[in-house]
């Protein structure tokens, strides 16, 4: 009879956090992070992360720039068209 895979982390992580000073929630999500990171889990990796955050601070960049030019192209025509309301 094999001993569950997931019993024996536990038991590690409980043995070793406080040998290295961290609480054993802390290790025990650097071991899944590992895990994730080098394929052998399911996830978002940590590389993958980082990108996906710095993308998403682009396209708010893009969206904050494309309100600005939505704004001054709608007061330039109103100042070009005397036709058009204020």
């Amino acid at each position: 009879m094999s001993e569950d895979p997931s019993l024996s982390l536990n038991a590690a992580v409980r043995r070793i956090a406080p040998k290295v000073g961290v609480v054993p929630d802390t290790l025990r999500g650097w071991v899944r992070r590992a895990g994730i990171d080098s394929g052998r889990r399911p996830g978002t990796t940590s590389e993958d992360a980082a990108s996906i955050k710095k993308l998403q601070a682009e396209v708010r960049e893009l969206k904050r720039a494309n309100d600005i030019l939505l704004a001054a192209s709608s007061f330039f025509a109103r100042e070009l068209d005397p036709r058009l309301p204020w």
